[in-house]
């Protein structure tokens, strides 16, 4: 998904963003001929994502700026950890220094929230999963960190998969509540789709399900239900479709969400509400 053609369009916009007209400290105090010798440490303990996105901040700006990162991307590290290091001409090196972190340090901060959410249903084999509820602009950057913290990734698009949901419905049923009508407006829709293509349905009641279920979709989203109701869904859908829970879901529930037996727990926060992690580039003199 976070191919070198992505990384490097979205990091020269940054960097055009950053210095149009070129970095004006730098070339004031620099002298061109000077060097410099940095690394990025970290001030918290955390999960490291976007080494190749980190690199391609300093490569772009100059091919003559050395790159080592030295933590793969899924990395658990301490406060001190030494993630990277860059050498190479000074006004280079001070020039990428910001995009560098602004994407080490978003990226870093979801692949570690997520690494949170995962421990909590370590215990079950529900898996957490991202939305689309990310940055415009940087979906590819965000999915790949949730997966350097142990996450998976939904639907990338609305092209990829079919996904119904409450708005779709009622369109779809004319805020009809006949059973045997949403199960018919659901199977006229999926005879107009590929064979391989995914169907998930969001229902925010438990009468909806069996309805659903009857047109033969793949997931059933139950959105927003209660933990006895998880429960109840879980056990009539009985393997029939995927079973995802959404809506709400924090740290402090998450465990008891997946406690109820769901297949999958998608989570907005990971991507929408992660806070940036600290990070630092640090000059290193002699």
């Amino acid at each position: 998904m976070l191919t070198p053609q992505i990384i490097d369009r979205a990091v020269r916009a940054a960097l055009d963003e950053d210095a149009p007209w070129g970095d004006l400290t730098s070339r004031a105090f620099l002298p061109p001929e000077a060097t410099a010798r940095a690394e990025l440490v970290a001030r918290e303990p955390g999960v490291f994502s976007g080494g190749e996105v980190f690199a391609a901040a300093f490569r772009l700006t100059d091919p003559g700026v050395a790159i080592d990162v030295r933590a793969p991307d899924g990395t658990a590290f301490e406060a001190g950890a030494v993630l990277a290091a860059v050498e190479g001409p000074a006004q280079a090196v001070l020039t990428g220094e910001r995009v560098g972190l602004n994407f080490a340090q978003r990226m870093s901060g979801i692949a570690t929230l997520t690494s949170r959410y995962v421990a909590e249903v370590a215990h079950t084999p529900a898996r957490i999963v991202d939305t689309r509820k990310t940055t415009p602009g940087l979906r590819a950057f965000e999915r790949h960190a949730v997966r350097s913290g142990g996450g998976f990734n939904h639907r990338f698009s609305l092209s990829d998969a079919v996904m119904a949901k409450d708005n779709h419905l009622a369109v779809l049923t004319a805020g009809s509540v006949d059973d045997a009508a949403l199960t018919a407006a659901l199977r006229a829709g999926m005879a107009q789709l590929p064979h391989t293509t995914h169907v998930e349905v969001e229902v925010d009641r438990i009468a909806q399900i069996e309805p659903v279920l009857a047109a033969g979709v793949h997931t059933i989203m139950l959105d927003n239900f209660s933990l006895d109701d998880l429960r109840r869904g879980v056990e009539l859908i009985a393997g029939r479709a995927i079973v995802e829970a959404s809506g709400g879901v924090t740290l402090d529930t998450v465990r008891a969400i997946a406690e109820t037996g769901v297949d999958v727990i998608s989570v907005g926060a990971l991507t929408h509400s992660a806070p940036a992690l600290d990070l630092g580039l640090d000059i290193r003199i002699g």
